[in-house]
């Protein structure tokens, strides 16, 4: 009897020592993985018709850092509007541009920025692979190596996370994909849109790369931050 006992609470001590260092692993993998690795969710939409500003022509893009979504625009005062996910304060960046190129299903190569911050990532990923941050589908920005892209990580969607890029549900880019025309003006800004009227967003600062070649909107609210304009264009960000 008391053998048993023993043996029994033995039994248990040693599945509390299992269960903390899975706990423990599963966290570093997720720390790891956060910004590479897939996940459970998959799918994921949040795109809904809305009324937009008139100012806008059909055909054109807007995505706006404040209210983190892209704005597809349909016909005057209408737009579709999808959620994304915006640059980390380091990487903020306004002005206007075109799609310059599309790609089904891209490759991915991570910046020598990347490989610094987390020497464990991939050197390349193929096109087509769950584990793809550019996701199924690809909307090249201008001349440089933004995109509005998919994403292997779709709990992303709604934070300041990315290199530049701007991010959306796989669901949501393959929608976009195929409205979205080579040549289309995109105008990217921290204004905020509700219901045609755009007001200025109090939470973010404009500047950064692409301000200071196309121009900026929207007068950052902080002191912005000084960047190089000579970019790696030979590396994906994301």
């Amino acid at each position: 009897m008391i053998i048993a006992r023993l043996l029994r609470n033995a039994s248990i001590g040693l599945g509390a020592i299992v269960a903390a260092m899975s706990f423990g692993a599963g966290s570093a993998s997720a720390q790891l993985f956060w910004d590479w690795g897939g996940g459970a969710m998959v799918g994921g939409s949040g795109r809904e018709n809305v009324r937009f500003s008139p100012q806008f022509k059909k055909g054109e893009i807007v995505v706006s850092f404040g209210d983190r979504r892209l704005y597809f625009v349909t016909g005057s005062g209408q737009a579709i509007s999808y959620p994304i996910a915006i640059p980390r304060e380091e990487s903020r960046w306004a002005g206007v541009t075109t799609v310059t190129s599309k790609r089904i299903n891209p490759s991915w190569t991570p910046t020598p920025t990347m490989m610094a911050e987390n020497p464990r990532l991939p050197r390349w990923v193929p096109g087509g692979h769950p584990m793809n941050p550019l996701g199924v589908r690809a909307l090249y920005l201008g001349s440089s190596t933004y995109r509005i892209h998919g994403t292997d990580a779709p709990w992303t969607i709604g934070t300041a996370v990315s290199k530049g890029c701007i991010r959306m549900y796989n669901q949501d880019v393959l929608d976009l994909y195929p409205r979205a025309n080579v040549g289309a003006k995109v105008t990217v800004t921290w204004n905020r849109f509700d219901g045609g009227v755009t007001t200025s967003s109090s939470g973010g600062g404009g500047g950064g790369f692409f301000s200071s070649i196309f121009g900026n909107d929207d007068p950052p609210a902080e002191k912005p931050r000084p960047r190089p304009v000579v970019r790696d264009k030979s590396a994906s960000s994301s």
